[in-house]
């Protein structure tokens, strides 16, 4: 089932914008409206004139706001809405400040297409270590993971994904590694 998502791409960049938009246009499961911005000033009129928006995706160094200042001032404009933090360069300070005034992922600009797909299934875990390890999960690892944190018992993974029950165990248990987490639990609360 294809969803419909109304995006706020902010990036002074003209290209990072155009290349931004083409590869959120070619997602299979999520169908993007885009509404570009190359300036603070931009995205606060589009926030007021086009919102509300599901999600925006907002420049770390912006023209007319650097740093997280063009985060703090669209939250007041778009409270409710969730943001993802674009940047060059990645900094795990920046982003544990991104995530304590409401970001709910970070992005880098070098991001091949699939990593960015990938933070767009997992937001929570975009810029942080744990990322860097479910990126290197394969499209299997990636869907048991994706029923695990949708509350699936092994028996009910096994019936979805027509594999056996050992080689259900099996998957899980090399998550678990990859993740550095004990438990099913544990591994849910990363990604809640």
């Amino acid at each position: 089932m294809v969803t419909n998502k109304k995006v706020l791409l902010v990036d002074d960049h003209d290209l990072v914008r155009f290349g931004t938009s083409l590869l959120l246009e070619s997602l299979d499961e999520v169908h993007c409206a885009i509404t570009p911005c190359r300036s603070l000033d931009e995205a606060r009129s589009a926030c007021r004139d086009s919102g509300p928006f599901d999600l925006v995706l907002l420049d770390l160094n912006l023209p007319d706001a650097k740093g997280l200042q063009g985060l703090r001032t669209l939250r007041e404009v778009c409270p409710n809405v969730p943001f993802a933090m674009l940047t060059g360069t990645q900094d795990e300070f920046v982003i544990r400040q991104a995530q304590a005034m409401g970001a709910v992922g970070y992005l880098l600009k070098s991001w091949t297409p699939e990593r960015l797909t990938l933070a767009e299934r997992f937001p929570k875990l975009a810029g942080t270590s744990h990322y860097d390890r479910v990126a290197e999960l394969g499209s299997r690892h990636l869907e048991i993971l994706e029923l695990i944190l949708e509350g699936c018992s092994n028996q009910e993974i096994s019936k979805a994904t027509e594999l056996s029950l050992g080689t259900v165990k099996n998957y899980v248990s090399a998550i678990l590694l990859a993740l550095d987490v004990d438990s099913r639990s544990h591994l849910i609360s990363l990604f809640h």
